[in-house]
């Protein structure tokens, strides 16, 4: 009983259907079987909720408390915000076109949230980039983090990183830039009614929008954090020396001890950032270089 239950699903999911019977330009669909399905809802729902929950509260906590409108917080409220539109706006599109195979919700809308996703992916990788250069001057330089990192230069560089990754994300979409040069081929092969909706890239845009949105930025990251560590290691002992007569005329131990902790925090989240992150941008500089054999539901995973 058990083995011809296996087998139909196994049929269910091999037998292609189309995402549009009476379209002679659909796609295929391929049928998850329904418990896999509710499963699959449940998992990306639950992902959607709590990346939701966690950076709203971050954003109210920030906002609410005065004490915490410091550069560094900006920063971080920055984030919480890319990664509360992504839990909002993008994942749960993302959600109904890797269950159910198709995309349904139109071709201007799948622009728009291709759009997005690239937006808030590379708005959430460069806030994390300016953030770690905002924990350099306060563990390097920490004389000179109150005239570097002021509330102004704090909001010319967000601003800054959030127009790069707009006019990255929508000029790059909306200007079909991605399939440069394989026009033929994409509206040949590629498009039809009901597309996945992934972002399809050609070999220089692959490249190009890789380096942009992840490798240059990971590259500085892990550069500055450990120039940070080399510092905060070779500093240790003189900074414990010197305290007594720093101490009347610069920050005190809490606040470097402070500082030292926030910066191996946030060091840990960038660590699991990049980690999580650079086996789809590896996918993704590949993909055109090997005839686009990779599944297209692996940016899901």
């Amino acid at each position: 009983m058990d083995v011809q239950i296996n087998i139909s699903q196994i049929a269910i999911w091999e037998k292609p259907v189309l995402c549009y019977e009476f379209s002679n330009r659909s796609c295929q669909k391929f049928v998850y079987p329904l418990e896999t399905r509710i499963l699959l809802y449940i998992l990306f729902s639950i992902s959607s909720i709590v990346t939701i929950i966690g950076n709203l509260l971050v954003i109210i906590t920030v906002i609410h408390f005065k004490q915490l409108h410091t550069p560094t917080n900006y920063l971080i409220l920055s984030l919480a915000v890319a990664d509360l539109l992504v839990g909002g706006v993008v994942m749960p599109p993302s959600m109904l076109r890797s269950i159910e195979t198709c995309w349904y919700l139109g071709d201007l809308f799948c622009k728009i949230h291709s759009s997005l996703d690239v937006t808030l992916c590379t708005a959430s990788i460069l806030n994390l980039c300016i953030i770690s250069l905002d924990r350099y001057y306060a563990i390097c330089h920490p004389f000179q983090y109150q005239s570097k990192m002021t509330s102004l230069a704090t909001l010319v560089m967000i601003i800054i990183c959030w127009s790069v990754s707009a006019a990255l994300g929508f000029g790059m979409i909306f200007m079909e830039l991605n399939i440069l040069g394989i026009e033929d081929f994409y509206y040949e092969n590629v498009d039809c009614d009901g597309k996945w909706c992934h972002i399809f890239f050609s070999h220089g845009p692959a490249v190009v929008t890789s380096l942009f949105s992840f490798c240059v930025p990971g590259l500085i990251i892990i550069g500055i954090y450990s120039r940070i560590y080399m510092a905060a290691r070779n500093q240790a002992r003189s900074i414990s020396l010197q305290l007594n007569q720093l101490r009347r005329v610069y920050p005190s131990e809490g606040t470097h001890c402070r500082a030292q902790k926030a910066t191996i925090t946030i060091a840990i989240v960038v660590g699991v950032f990049l980690v999580c992150w650079t086996p789809f941008f590896l996918c993704n500089i590949m993909n055109p270089f090997i005839g686009y054999t990779t599944p297209s539901n692996w940016g899901n995973i």
